[in-house]
């Protein structure tokens, strides 16, 4: 074991280069139901970062689905923002979204602006602390 070495192909190294250069590429969340179905909004590419899949977002949503209706929401750990927006999508009456990263934070104020929701709020702070 101690003499085993994994090569590791040229656009491999390319791409982790890359992204260690410029780590804040833009990916997508999807909006899966709801006034805003459909919808793409852009998350940043950070370290840590890992938006809620649609299929995990459907699931939960189905359980929830008499409860999201003028409900109050709290996304401690928000990061994409995925589950408070897709909450609010689905007519809760607002959402706090806590994220401590200044960047995701930044990006999760541009996205309740670009769905126009008057109903959501996002503090920059730890969540733990």
């Amino acid at each position: 074991m101690a003499g085993l070495k994994i090569k590791m192909g040229t656009n491999q190294r390319l791409r982790s280069k890359q992204k260690a250069i410029n780590p804040t590429q833009d990916g997508q969340i999807r909006i899966i139901a709801g006034q805003w179905r459909g919808r793409k909004l852009p998350v940043k590419d950070l370290e840590g970062l890992r938006p809620t899949t649609d299929r995990v977002k459907e699931t939960v949503f189905n359980w929830l689905a008499m409860d999201i209706r003028e409900a109050n929401c709290l996304d401690c750990f928000s990061g994409s923002g995925s589950l408070a927006l897709e909450a609010l999508s689905r007519y809760a009456a607002k959402a706090v979204l806590i994220e401590k990263d200044k960047l995701a934070a930044k990006q999760l104020v541009s996205n309740l602006i670009a769905v126009k929701a008057g109903n959501g709020k996002v503090i920059c702070t730890d969540s733990i602390a």
